[in-house]
């Protein structure tokens, strides 16, 4: 018979989950987070439903707790930050299995022991829908913050790597289509990795991640800046999996307004750009910030006609 979060309780089931947790910052109505001098502390929230953000067809328990405490990293990466700890609020059926809560637990576990940070603390309550609410702090150089509002005609657009990749990966477990030579798709999806991987910071660098696609990512950096941009649809890093799975012409919107590739997407001085592509491995320069404000995808082979970008073409949470 399966143990479900009912028969344990509100008390067994905090001290499951706490064992997730560094024993030292538990058990207190709030955690403390020492941090250094001369550095200002980031913070960030997410909330995922079941669903929305995850379902039992697409993602186990565990990969559950990996992304979402990797699409909050995600976020203190992009601003240059490194992670200090993370609370999660979590509600829950009466009737959700123990198990499922601890392997989404492990899942979040494993995570931080890999990029840094530590569950520090939440809540737990009862809920009709599966919902997990995560806190994220980091620190940061006040001098090295990373911002979406200081991109310049001229700058660079540098993407740490692939794009449109967990948006194929989701629609092959919505299909079943698990083939092997696909299973870097897969991946993508249900562990993506937060890019703690760039050179350290030697100039002005704008920038974000890519959450909610490429394309929402350089506009935002865009109306943030007051500038504009011009992407080449050649130099989009997509992968090989991918192009050989779909059209160009998908392949190309799965990258553009997919989301959820967590990668950063920076805008910063060209030499400087250059020098990052090859210290940093699958990335590449995709564009450049303009002054005039669009927003434009070209097609440097001719091959493709260009196109003007906007928000409204991806998607958005409450859109008809």
């Amino acid at each position: 018979m399966t143990l479900t979060v009912q028969d344990i309780g509100e008390q067994g089931l905090l001290k499951r989950v706490q064992a997730f947790c560094p024993r030292a910052v538990v058990g207190d109505d709030a955690a403390v987070l020492p941090t250094e001098p001369g550095k200002s502390i980031v913070i960030t929230s997410d909330v995922l439903v079941d669903g929305v953000h995850f379902s039992d067809r697409t993602t186990p328990p565990k990969a559950a707790g990996w992304r979402a405490i990797a699409a909050n990293l995600s976020d203190l990466a992009a601003m240059g930050a490194s992670p200090l700890g993370i609370t999660v609020g979590l509600g829950l059926p009466k009737t959700t299995p123990v198990e499922w809560v601890e392997k989404l637990y492990q899942g979040m576990a494993d995570c931080l022991n890999q990029y840094g940070g530590a569950l520090v603390g939440g809540d737990l309550c009862r809920s009709p829908v599966i919902t997990v609410a995560i806190t994220a702090f980091g620190q940061v150089d006040p001098t090295r913050v990373i911002q979406r509002s200081t991109a310049q005609p001229g700058d660079a657009i540098f993407v740490t790597g692939f794009h449109g990749s967990s948006r194929a990966g989701l629609e092959m477990l919505l299909n079943s289509d698990p083939a092997p030579k696909r299973a870097s798709l897969i991946r993508a999806h249900q562990y993506p990795i937060p890019r703690f991987d760039i050179p350290q910071l030697t100039s002005r660098v704008s920038g974000m991640d890519s959450s909610d696609g490429l394309a929402d990512a350089v506009l935002q950096i865009c109306r943030m800046s007051g500038v504009g941009a011009k992407l080449d649809r050649a130099l989009i890093p997509i992968d090989p999996a991918l192009k050989q799975w779909v059209t160009p012409e998908k392949a190309m919107e799965w990258a553009l307004y997919g989301g959820e590739d967590f990668q950063l997407v920076l805008c910063l001085p060209q030499e400087e750009a250059k020098l990052w592509v090859e210290q940093v491995s699958g990335s590449a320069i995709v564009g450049q910030i303009t002054s005039d404000l669009a927003v434009r995808l070209i097609d440097s082979s001719g091959e493709f006609s260009d196109r003007t970008l906007s928000l409204d073409q991806g998607f958005q949470h409450f859109q008809k």
